[in-house]
């Protein structure tokens, strides 16, 4: 058994400033795409149709508008975390990977599925055409919450090893 007070190797610690940086710099997206989910997926697109004088028809065509923007941006945020941290010394750990391996697959999912059949029932709402019930906005509801869970998980993961890295560069130096 590994005693906790070993010293961890050099291999272990940034201690490059701009490695330090390149790692800060994945966080950056990670919050940003927290914090652009949550506003419009939670407060944007219900929001908008409590405005006076908005039809049905120009809001779905809004909301439409928005969400495609808004998934263009989630994948420049996937992006740039995936670069910053492939250009990193330090690798994330196995369970901060699957935090950040959920949100990307259920971007692909909704990009390729759930925004596709939304969109698809928006035109025909605002063409004025009967549609049956429908359980998507149930499920991307779902997977919205799963992702910003998962993003939050991933970044306070590695806030948490930036504090673990700096408490073992202390003990290094001792």
């Amino acid at each position: 058994m590994k005693n906790s007070l070993t010293k961890p190797n050099d291999s272990q610690i940034a201690t490059d400033p701009r490695e330090n940086f390149i790692y800060h710099s994945a966080l950056m997206p990670i919050f940003v795409w927290i914090g652009f989910v949550c506003s419009i997926s939670f407060m944007e697109a219900w929001l908008k149709f409590r405005a006076p004088g908005l039809s049905l028809s120009v809001g779905l065509s809004i909301g439409r508008v928005i969400f495609a923007a808004l998934n263009k941006v989630e994948w420049t945020f996937a992006g740039l975390t995936l670069l910053f941290l492939l250009l990193g010394k330090r690798k994330p750990k196995l369970a901060e990977s699957i935090a950040l391996c959920i949100p990307i697959a259920i971007l692909a999912l909704q990009t390729s599925f759930l925004l596709p059949a939304l969109n698809n029932r928006a035109a025909a709402i605002s063409q004025g055409l009967s549609v049956s019930s429908s359980s998507v906005h149930f499920y991307y509801i779902f997977f919205e919450s799963l992702k910003i869970l998962s993003l939050f998980i991933f970044g306070i993961n590695m806030v948490c090893g930036l504090s673990r890295d700096r408490k073992r560069k202390t003990v290094k130096e001792y």
